[in-house]
């Protein structure tokens, strides 16, 4: 990005991992997994349209209350205001998507705002689609104390504009995921909106990946690895190691690349070893079912109850193509057979797994250590 004399415009690129650290993620194997698997497997029922669904309702300081759910669910159990974050957040991410194939695309600041507006449209107190007015904090939730202030609002434009210039002609031999992680640690440091940032910076990341062909939602995205464990914890911690109490664009980005780097090495390894659990349990659950004279359209029932998913008839209906009756005579029989069990009336009622459903998915479901190819 282009130099200026003023000390908060200094180089929105900072210093950058040397070649050899920052190529180790794009392997072959890498880059075969992300085109490879840009079609979700036919066997993988009940998959979200994006795996950002682990969501922040907070300015990045610390992680807030996280929630993960597809987006083929009733939200007949979440809140009116935790469905609405949910929808608008799978909406700028479906339409990120959509952007990775258009051919008149051109970055641009109304592109972020009305990102920013999908996102937030809910809460117009927030200024959904409008920079913030005045200055931001980011405070610790546990303790209150501040750990970044953002630079000035009327430096916004400005810093937002070389960003958007650099991600139109900035250095575009550098490595792809080098290239979003800046991107993304350059937003959030900016913080140009009310509320939301963090969302965003990560909906940016998406973004810059998916305008370079990786449209595989497991692998454009670090939201689902952030939601894992204290994954999120870490992810504030290098924020605050690379970009400090206050705007400092000079300061070595080396640790945050390393640390995205290696958030997108193990999602990719999550992804595989979903996978391979998913083919797994498939095999086994059919071959189960086979035994006890089911039909072999249960399996996909089967395999979400022993993947920790809710059974809802309506849904299963669907997506088997099946008559009211036919859904209603599967899961009496599969309740009967020991594999489900039911909760709820009417309306609410749905299927989880049972204990022997639970022991029999177990050995197909055991995880594999995954690894930190960075970790010195």
């Amino acid at each position: 990005m282009r130099r200026t004399d003023h000390p908060h415009r200094a180089p929105l690129r900072p210093h950058l991992l040397d070649g050899t650290r920052t190529r180790g993620c794009l392997t072959p194997r890498s880059r075969e997994s992300f085109n490879h698997f840009g079609v979700p497997p036919a066997q993988v029922p009940d998959r979200p349209r994006h795996p950002g669904f682990q969501l922040d309702r907070g300015l990045p300081g610390r992680p807030g209350r996280r929630r993960r759910r597809s987006d083929r669910e009733d939200p007949m159990e979440t809140s009116p205001g935790t469905w609405d974050v949910i929808t608008g957040y799978r909406d700028a991410l479906t339409y990120v998507q959509q952007l990775g194939h258009s051919r008149e695309y051109a970055w641009q600041h109304m592109l972020l705002n009305a990102l920013h507006f999908m996102m937030m449209r809910h809460e117009l107190a927030k200024w959904p689609g409008r920079y913030r007015p005045g200055d931001i904090y980011v405070d610790e939730a546990h303790t209150g104390r501040r750990v970044y202030t953002g630079p000035d609002a009327d430096e916004v434009p400005s810093l937002v504009s070389e960003l958007v210039d650099w991600l139109a002609d900035g250095e575009p031999a550098s490595p792809l995921l080098v290239r979003a992680s800046m991107a993304h640690l350059n937003l959030v440091k900016i913080h140009p909106w009310r509320d939301g940032n963090g969302r965003m910076s990560r909906c940016l990341h998406t973004l810059v990946l998916a305008r370079d062909g990786v449209l595989a939602p497991e692998f454009s995205s670090i939201e689902e690895w952030l939601g894992n464990g204290r994954n999120a914890y870490a992810y504030y911690d290098v924020l605050g190691e690379v970009g400090g109490p206050g705007w400092q664009p000079a300061n070595d980005t080396g640790p945050w690349v390393r640390f995205c780097l290696s958030a997108h090495h193990q999602q990719a390894q999550l992804v595989r070893q979903r996978i391979d659990q998913a083919a797994r349990l498939w095999e086994l659950l059919d071959v189960r079912a086979r035994q006890d004279g089911l039909p072999e359209r249960v399996v996909s029932a089967l395999q979400l109850a022993a993947t920790g998913g809710r059974v809802r008839r309506t849904v299963y209906q669907r997506d088997e193509t099946l008559t009211d009756d036919q859904a209603v005579r599967d899961l009496r029989a599969l309740v009967k057979a020991g594999f489900l069990q039911q909760h709820g009336q009417t309306r609410g009622r749905y299927y989880v797994a049972s204990t022997t459903l639970r022991e029999l998915a177990a050995p197909a479901l055991r995880p594999r250590e995954i690894t930190d190819p960075y970790r010195r």
